[in-house]
């Protein structure tokens, strides 16, 4: 899918935009006007218009993939388009200025479209690497079923610990009350392991990244135990490993969808600001031009 997000169907909207462009690139070459290109000769205004409507209908995509049932084309076409149109804007706006920039709220939209051309091209790069990554981590498994195998070895190390004394049966408690996948969006995409445990007559929990306080614990208590004891805290032991392991997987797969994530944070505000920039900018030229 991710391929076919840039070639799809034999890369129809990469020539369309680069027709697109061309056409405006001759139209500017072609046009004599009787003073410097600006955004208010004849042509200014056309492609300033184009670029306008393009913006608007650029924007809508992002209503547009949450129609699945609509009519109008499918969403990977929709992206494609999304994404080569984007680009050309780039040419097509420049050429609307005439090249000519100030401090000014014309300048401001032009800037914004270029913030979120920008922005949007990282999101396609995330897109195009960060779903492979994530089917590798999770071993073709989904992430529901990867926590319900976390679930599962919960389950089991608590039986097992209800076969040793009161103690151990609370660290195991503790440690899974305790266990933090990151409550914020930022934790995940650090991949923050803030787990906690309480360690029998401690007075206060401490860290327990990596289940490391929790298996430092039953190592120390394995090797004061009977024979018997010490094999069923040595099978707790392998199920604190095999936990590890399993949260690894799991905070690297939110790590990897917290990526796929957090460029919409910078895209959508920007686009919302590019809207009220160019709203301005519409209004500025038709008040005092």
């Amino acid at each position: 899918m991710q391929t076919s997000i840039l070639a799809f169907r034999g890369r129809r909207y990469l020539w369309a935009a680069l027709a697109l462009t061309a056409m405006c690139i001759t139209a500017y070459w072609l046009d004599d006007p009787q003073e410097p290109p600006n955004g208010g000769t004849l042509l200014g205004y056309s492609l300033g218009t184009l670029g306008a409507l393009m913006i608007a209908w650029l924007t809508w995509f992002g209503v547009r993939k949450r129609k699945y049932k609509s009519g109008s084309g499918t969403v990977q076409g929709w992206l494609s388009a999304h994404v080569y149109l984007g680009l050309s804007l780039l040419i097509i706006v420049a050429l609307h200025t005439g090249f000519q920039f100030g401090s000014n709220v014309h300048t401001l939209a032009f800037v914004l479209m270029t913030a979120v051309i920008a922005s949007g091209l990282f999101g396609v790069f995330i897109y195009m690497r960060y779903p492979e990554r994530l089917s590798e981590n999770r071993g073709g498994a989904s992430r529901f079923e990867l926590l319900d195998q976390l679930e599962d070895i919960d389950r089991r190390s608590r039986r097992v610990a209800a076969k040793l004394p009161e103690p151990f049966q609370d660290i195991v408690t503790s440690g899974v009350q305790r266990t933090e996948l990151g409550t914020t969006l930022w934790q995940r995409l650090r991949n923050q392991d803030r787990s906690q445990v309480q360690l029998p007559d401690a007075s206060a929990t401490v860290s327990n990244k990596g289940q490391e306080a929790a298996m430092d614990w039953l190592a120390e208590q394995q090797s004061r135990a009977d024979a018997e004891s010490a094999a069923t805290i040595a099978e707790l032991s392998a199920l604190l490993r095999n936990k590890r392991k399993l949260l690894r997987q799991i905070r690297e797969d939110l790590r990897l969808q917290a990526g796929l994530e957090i460029w919409l944070y910078v895209h959508v505000p920007l686009t919302a600001a590019l809207l009220m920039a160019l709203l301005a900018h519409i209004v500025t030229v038709f008040l005092y031009w």
